[in-house]
């Protein structure tokens, strides 16, 4: 067995895609609309699925926006460097919601950005 995807509710698919592609720098690898059952499915990721987990966007028609719950946590990126990620996400436009530095009650420094939908992508910096 092997993780393949994670799977986020989007309110505004092209929205979306935009942030992970053009802010994380991810790449759209596939994109499917369903008219019968009104909903569109984008996959995105750093490598193609055959080679690691990616994240699916869905995305509902007739569904705007959504609440990301209290039960969800966050996605997780490794980083070369957090600082430089910040300040490179921040300049295309990214939401840097707690700036880079070591996590409380530990070393490992992390940074945390928003989506769109308000979902929380935590940055960790490789440990050299």
């Amino acid at each position: 067995m092997r993780l393949l995807h994670t799977m986020l509710r989007v309110g505004d698919l092209d929205r979306s895609i935009a942030f992970y592609t053009e802010v994380l720098g991810m790449q759209l690898l596939r994109r499917k609309d369903y008219p019968e059952g009104r909903f569109t499915l984008a996959f995105v990721g750093y490598q193609p699925e055959s080679e690691g987990a990616v994240l699916e966007l869905t995305h509902n028609w007739d569904t705007r926006a959504y609440e990301p719950g209290t039960g969800y946590g966050h996605i997780a990126l490794e980083v070369p460097d957090a600082y430089r990620a910040c300040e490179d996400i921040r300049a295309r436009g990214g939401r840097v919601v707690r700036e880079a530095g070591p996590m409380k009650h530990g070393t490992t420094v992390i940074a945390f950005v928003e989506d769109p939908d308000g979902y929380k992508v935590e940055l960790i910096q490789h440990a050299a």
